[in-house]
């Protein structure tokens, strides 16, 4: 029963078509490497600038929560 199945499961691997595509790495790479004074972290799409926007926010917040925190605990109430 599972001899049949693995042979089942090995045909259809072994026999799959591989997809043609093209490849999008050289139109990658020029965007990324032009020199036009952006960092490379911001050169990908819109995404990648919300995702560092909201990185920072999160740090800053963060901090400014973890220095609150520590300002009560410095100063306690009587």
């Amino acid at each position: 029963m599972y001899d049949r199945a693995l042979k089942t499961v090995q045909r259809t691997i072994s026999t799959a078509s591989c997809r043609q595509f093209e490849t999008k790495v050289p139109e990658k790479q020029k965007l990324f490497q032009e020199d036009n004074g952006i960092p490379v972290l911001l050169k990908g799409r819109v995404a990648d600038a919300l995702l560092y926007r909201a990185t920072m926010m999160l740090t800053i917040g963060g901090t400014a929560y973890a220095m609150y925190q520590l300002a009560v605990a410095f100063f306690p109430k009587k």
